[in-house]
């Protein structure tokens, strides 16, 4: 996908009344943030958040209940209760905000607006994975009970480079001012938030993102799920929009990492076992980045995975040509059918292991040592994986093709909880 090239209506981002915390009526704006809901480490991870504060964004996007009626009533309930108490509060007027995200490493920034929604097929944003239809369904009806975009969508798009021009000069002007909130999350991210208020400013971006198209680099069910509640309505509104951050990565490049599997229900012994005649499978040393040292050098040479749980680490590497002749799909490129999670979900999940690709089956970890010690204290297999080269996903994007869900995951991804969307304000 060449997202500088012109395209025959871009992206159009407009300004909109963010609902943001207010720092006197909570403990502090780093303990009411939260990662996205799909990151969040459950239930360990959801504890933690909400013991922090009281008010933490994950009794919004994770709400705990005994049916998801209740869930997502409990969500809208609380959101109702924390605007008429003045813990939550709009913008007085409508605009763009810039967004930034440091550490000692990592500087990104970007804009955060509602985006005018196009399908795929348009080509002005760009999925580059499958979803889920119980997650879409399940956000969907937490979005249409609250009324509300609770946490934005991470887009990315690629600029001019060189020196900042349109979106990217009004970013450098706008961040040598005092900005609207400034706190530093446990993770040891510093973000910042400025509105764009000039006028000036706003139609420069608006005219520089008219050129670009976007892909999306975090939040696949969250723009499926704008999607749906759209072609639901019967006349244009807010619904044709949806939260997002925009990322220039010319200027701002994002990491890409590995979501790893957690295969509720199959120990390794027995994940091992099937494996016999299908693929290479060793026993590596650990600690863990040493084992996953050992996975880098092996998926360097082709597909490989490391299983987790039983204490130890396990290399899994060169499959039996004739399984995946037999299992993967032939209609596909080249670079489809070699993923790493290609073959994982056609060949070892399908075919090997026959596990459905349902919640209760398998879950989906970002953080490597959670993902370890779930499998281990569950009796259960953690597929440790590879990352995947952030070209191949652009390749893949521009032809229109879509890779297995949970492949990727881009960062840093934006703090939950730092400015949501009302579609009752706009």
């Amino acid at each position: 996908m060449n997202t500088s090239g012109p395209v025959d209506q871009g992206l159009r981002l407009i300004p909109f009344r963010g609902l943001r915390y207010v720092p006197e009526r909570v403990g502090s704006l780093a303990a009411v943030t939260s990662p996205p809901y799909d990151v969040v480490v459950r239930p360990d991870g959801l504890h933690h958040l909400e013991s922090a504060d009281p008010h933490n964004i994950v009794r919004l996007i994770l709400p705990q209940a005994d049916t998801a009626r209740d869930r997502h009533r409990q969500a809208a309930d609380t959101l109702d209760r924390w605007l008429a108490e003045g813990v939550i509060a709009p913008d007085p007027d409508p605009v763009l905000y810039v967004y930034e995200q440091r550490n000692d490493e990592i500087l990104q920034r970007g804009l955060i607006g509602a985006l005018a929604l196009s399908p795929a097929a348009e080509g002005i944003v760009l999925p580059h994975e499958d979803v889920m239809d119980d997650v879409v369904a399940d956000r969907a009806e937490l979005m249409r009970t609250t009324g509300a975009h609770l946490e934005p969508l991470l887009l990315t798009y690629r600029g001019d480079g060189g020196t900042p021009t349109g979106a990217g000069a009004v970013i450098d002007r706008t961040v040598l001012r005092e900005p609207l909130l400034a706190t530093t999350t446990e993770d040891g991210f510093r973000h910042r938030l400025w509105a764009v208020t000039d006028p000036s400013d706003r139609r420069e971006i608006e005219t520089d993102l008219a050129r670009h198209q976007a892909l999306i680099a975090d939040g696949h069910h969250r723009w499926a799920t704008y999607l749906r509640l759209q072609r639901e309505q019967s006349a244009p509104g807010p619904w044709d929009y949806g939260l997002v951050l925009l990322v220039d990565t010319a200027r701002h490049p994002l990491q890409v990492r590995a979501i790893h599997r957690l295969l509720r229900g199959l120990s390794v012994s027995r994940a091992l076992k099937a494996l016999s005649g299908h693929f290479r499978v060793q026993r590596v040393e650990g600690p863990l980045p040493r084992a996953l040292d050992a996975l880098a050098e092996a998926a360097a040479a082709g597909n490989a995975f490391l299983l987790a749980g039983d204490g130890g680490f396990h290399l899994v590497d060169r499959p039996d040509p004739a399984l995946l002749a037999r299992t993967v799909r032939a209609d596909r490129p080249d670079a489809w059918r070699t993923l790493d999670a290609t073959v994982l979900h056609s060949a070892l999940l399908d075919e090997v292991w026959r596990i459905p690709d349902a919640p209760e089956h398998i879950g989906y970890i970002h953080d490597t040592a959670a993902a370890v010690e779930q499998a281990e204290r569950l009796d259960a297999t953690a597929v440790l994986m590879h990352p995947v080269r952030e070209e191949v996903v652009r390749d893949l994007a521009r032809q229109g093709v879509t890779m297995p869900r949970k492949s990727t995951s881009f960062g840093p991804k934006p703090a939950t909880g730092l400015v949501m969307r009302s579609l009752a304000l706009d």
